[in-house]
């Protein structure tokens, strides 16, 4: 973890003392100020505290209409965002969290909201890990910190023909940044279905000196049969048709073995740095496609990178069966996978693909 002018603080530093400034936004404290929060006198909960007046909840939350955009915070100055909490009503993959640096016109995270947070098929799962957690019931926390050195702007913009409730904060501290310390981006990517014995990509484009910390997975599977022996590879820094880096089966990168089977079922399991919190199996009826939650963080390893960084992972099956036990050949998958790539890196960024058309967002 980063740890700076007070910043990042862990179980080893919890004494040290600091001059940073703590701050936090949310519906009662809209710009962050210093003695200005708890104020409103009207909000989404002014009819419940109409007996009770100024300070009892009266702006816990915000409703966000149809195709607008609201910003969440907008901070000057340097600092870090420490902490973000939400819990959003409506279509998870409708609700398009960006967030902007140091004034640059486009974002460096922009991600559907359920999969910024891995919770990508409209599902609570619950999750427990160093960088998220998905407490019940809809309850969205991430610590991914976040410096920036002259502006902070985040937004939310509901792109669902119904409205939405919102209720959040964020937490973050104002301080200065050294030279040193990089930007948090995120991207989302979808494709479905991947085209026959096409690999998919969780990130390209990247253009800047930094390191990659992680990635979330969305996978709905297309077939019957095991569905994760591709590799994923890392072409970093020039690297050709080979990668520097290359994995041995998809569970295996994510930190599990065996097809996560245990007892012939698969198993969730979370962990401080990876896991399979979301296991959605079919109930026999409508519901026929299984899908899959993953995320693996690269806290303590991340994959450093001077000036350029490409991430693919097959989709890859068997074409029967038995798999390894009698030389059954392997099966490329066309399924629906989506993805976060999570990294930090130097400003400017490259700009972003356009996320995909709304029907092409849907979870269904």
């Amino acid at each position: 973890m980063i740890t700076f002018n007070g910043l990042g603080m862990h179980m080893g530093n919890l004494a040290r003392l600091s001059h940073a400034k703590t701050r936090s936004i949310s519906p009662e404290n809209f710009t962050g100020e210093k003695g200005k929060a708890g104020m409103a006198v009207e909000g989404t909960g002014a009819p419940h505290a109409r007996y009770l007046g100024q300070g009892w909840k009266i702006s816990p939350s915000i409703d966000v209409h149809p195709g607008e955009e609201r910003v969440l915070a907008d901070i000057d100055g340097a600092g870090a965002i420490q902490h973000i909490w939400m819990t959003p009503t409506g279509h998870w993959r409708f609700s398009i969290l960006r967030i902007y640096w140091d004034d640059q016109p486009h974002p460096s995270v922009e991600c559907p909201v359920g999969d910024f947070f891995a919770c990508g098929w409209q599902e609570y799962a619950q999750l427990s890990s160093l960088a998220v957690c998905v407490n019940p019931g809809s309850a969205f926390n991430c610590y991914w910190e976040m410096p920036f050195r002259k502006r902070c702007r985040i937004t939310l913009q509901n792109i669902a023909d119904e409205k939405m409730r919102l209720y959040y904060q964020i937490d973050y501290t104002l301080t200065d940044v050294p030279d040193d310390i990089a930007y948090f981006h995120a991207q989302f990517r979808r494709v479905n279905p991947l085209p026959y014995k096409d690999v998919y990509t969780i990130l390209d484009g990247v253009q800047g000196h930094g390191h990659f910390v992680g990635t979330y997975m969305a996978w709905g599977v297309n077939n019957t049969g095991w569905w994760g022996e591709g590799e994923i590879k890392f072409f970093i820094d020039g690297d050709g048709e080979f990668p520097t880096i290359c994995g041995t089966g998809t569970e295996d990168y994510f930190c599990g073995s065996y097809n996560f089977d245990v007892k012939g079922r698969y198993t969730e399991f979370t962990t401080p740095y990876a896991g399979l919190p979301q296991v959605i199996r079919p109930d026999g009826l409508y519901r026929s496609q299984q899908r899959f939650g993953l995320y693996r963080w690269h806290i303590v390893d991340p994959v450093r990178f001077e000036h350029d960084l490409k991430i693919t992972i097959q989709a890859l099956g068997w074409r029967g069966r038995t798999g390894w036990t009698d030389g059954t050949p392997y099966l490329p998958l066309q399924d629906d996978i989506a993805s976060v790539a999570f990294w930090y890196q130097t400003l400017p960024t490259a700009s972003f693909s356009a996320l995909p058309a709304r029907e092409y967002l849907e979870v269904i």
